[in-house]
């Protein structure tokens, strides 16, 4: 199947967001490219110039681009094939597969209240009359569709579907201004497109029917059909903003990174097996659209975190980083020099427990903070008792003396100072940690310890030491 093309079509949306479901469904097609050595096309489907404005269409690109999702060649932009589309409705009209349709407002419309009375679809009288009876007067196109017999779509997730063709209209193909119709334009960038299978929503599956008359009136050959069923909220209803995130970019902004989204999606309505973690890599090898399950998916907030977790884990602290800076800075946190370095050094000790990047971020203010920090109130209580200050200017002499300033040892010198001092490590823990974060969210205190540094700590430690009580 080398050379195969599949397409995203995707259409600049009104509310300026790529929804989550667009955006799994042009994984699949990626997927599905990629499995089979086949190209990942993408067409911006911008008919509709009030919604195509250049905002909206970066938002696709923008989109795609976070998700690392690249098209193997430069995307089409339907309406910039408004002329090609046009031709071909001149071949459908002298194939006679196609008709200009002369019926005024007033007569559409009456013929709209009959259809509907007696339950069929619209008919037009100049479907079957001779276009030399023609008036001089604006008409749209349509489709000469097929009133008896079946349309049928052996669907790749659906399987087959059976549309009667008495209940499918003679859609317009051309507007009364001349422009192409969204179902027409598809076909025909499609077909010149090389498309073999088309992957997208099934909120589309009617329009495969539709599509279908179409290719059959141009005497070409229909691609292959898969249509993907929605994806629900938690609860089982269609997902909306009562569910949180809807769009890519809240997912981004909210802290998840892309390859754990690309993960996630991939597991919402297809599977293998029992994996729930793989790479792209498995995920290309592995991914066939005919193992798409045919119910919607639900979104599952728990294990998007777990797998938001364990990418956060393996991902490159610099990377991670860089993140995490663009947050700070995006809450106005004061940064300094060499913010970068530090985080860069912190982010292996904190991320474990680290959800998202944002959680990440909480996680390492207190390792950017400036002394004098400024203690939370609980935190001063502890730092100010008489028995915490002098067990801790105690301590401060044996990390002073430590040879080795890592995790290990440090944990070995703060159990042997709580040994020798015949206390717990309850005793010892929370005034350390309120020294070195001022009470902000920080690692076991070995791990803080070793993140702040040895010059650092102990200069923590001088400073609470010195505060008054």
């Amino acid at each position: 199947m080398s050379d195969s093309p599949v397409v995203t079509r995707i259409a600049p949306s009104p509310t300026g967001a790529m929804h989550i479901g667009t955006a799994r469904t042009a994984l699949f097609n990626w997927l599905y490219a990629r499995h089979t050595g086949g190209k990942f096309l993408l067409r911006v489907e911008d008919t509709d110039r009030e919604r195509s404005t250049e905002a909206a269409v970066q938002v696709i690109f923008d989109g795609l681009d976070w998700l690392g999702l690249k098209a193997d060649e430069t995307p089409v932009f339907q309406a910039a094939r408004a002329d090609r589309h046009v031709r071909a409705v001149d071949e459908m009209l002298a194939r006679g597969s196609a008709y200009r349709d002369y019926m005024t407002p007033d007569e559409l419309e009456a013929e709209r209240t009959n259809a509907r009375a007696e339950g069929r679809v619209i008919r037009s009288p100049w479907r079957d009359l001779s276009p030399n009876d023609a008036p001089d007067r604006p008409h749209v196109v349509r489709l000469k569709a097929p009133i008896e017999g079946e349309t049928i779509i052996d669907d790749q997730v659906k399987g087959r579907v059976v549309f009667q063709n008495k209940d499918l209209d003679d859609l317009i193909l051309l507007r009364t201004d001349g422009t192409p119709t969204y179902n027409l334009a598809v076909v025909v960038d499609d077909y010149e497109m090389g498309v073999t299978h088309v992957i997208r929503g099934d909120d589309h599956l009617n329009n495969a029917a539709r599509q279908t008359l179409i290719y059959q009136g141009l005497g070409w050959t229909p691609p292959v059909w898969a249509h993907l069923p929605l994806i629900h909220g938690p609860d089982g209803t269609k997902l909306s903003k009562r569910h949180g995130a809807q769009a890519v970019s809240e997912f981004a902004d909210m802290g998840y990174l892309p390859e754990a989204m690309r993960n996630y999606l991939a597991k919402l309505g297809w599977g293998h097996g029992d994996d729930e973690i793989f790479s792209d890599e498995q995920a290309q090898s592995w991914f066939d659209i005919k193992d798409v399950v045919g119910a919607p998916a639900r979104l599952d907030w728990a294990k998007l975190n777990h797998l938001n977790n364990h990418y956060i884990r393996l991902a490159d602290p610099a990377r991670l980083a860089g993140l995490v800076a663009a947050i700070h800075k995006s809450r106005d946190f004061p940064l300094h020099d060499g913010h970068l370095a530090v985080l860069t050094h912190v982010i292996p000790f904190v991320r474990d427990g680290a959800k998202t990047t944002l959680e990440l971020a909480d996680a390492t203010v207190f390792a950017l903070v400036r002394r004098p920090l400024d203690f939370t109130d609980k935190a001063r209580e502890l730092v100010t008792n008489e028995e915490t200050r002098a067990r801790l200017g105690r301590l401060r002499h044996v990390l002073a003396a430590a040879p080795v300033w890592d995790v290990p040892a440090l944990e070995g010198v703060n159990r042997g100072f709580a040994e020798s001092e015949g206390v717990g490590m309850g005793k010892i823990g929370p005034g350390l940690r309120a020294v070195l974060s001022g009470g902000a969210p920080a690692p076991d205190l070995a791990g803080a310890l070793v993140s702040l540094g040895k010059d650092e700590s102990l200069a923590r430690l001088d400073a609470a030491l010195s505060l008054a009580d």
